[in-house]
């Protein structure tokens, strides 16, 4: 992707950012970031430098927790493929052993039908 200098609003500041991302994406997240801060410092008397702080550490927070959450569901998802490669394997050996048992019932009934 072609990078691209983008302008973004944040507490009152204009900051120039280059990335790949699209002008949408990176415009929503300055919203995001903004809206934060704005919060903070509406609500208590700390400087720009210590909301931009503490909308890190929510971020760095919610990023750990979700870091773990993906480990969780990565374990639960290899659970599941395990037990379904286990139950695909049981099916095909009872399929196979039914069939085996087909087998030996068309063997006995040729054997009775040959008695008679």
């Amino acid at each position: 992707m072609d990078k691209k200098v983008h302008k973004l609003n944040i507490a009152g500041e204009e900051y120039r950012i280059v990335s790949d991302e699209s002008t949408e994406y990176m415009q929503d997240l300055a919203r995001e970031v903004d809206a934060k801060m704005t919060t903070i410092l509406r609500g208590s008397h700390v400087s720009t430098t210590q909301a931009a702080i503490l909308v890190a550490l929510q971020y760095a927070d919610d990023a750990t927790k979700n870091s773990g959450n993906a480990d969780t569901l990565r374990s639960q998802l290899k659970a599941y493929l395990e037990d379904a490669a286990q139950a695909k394997s049981e099916r095909d050996f009872y399929k196979r052993e039914l069939e085996r048992i087909k087998a030996v019932n068309n063997a006995e009934e040729n054997n009775i039908g040959r008695l008679w």
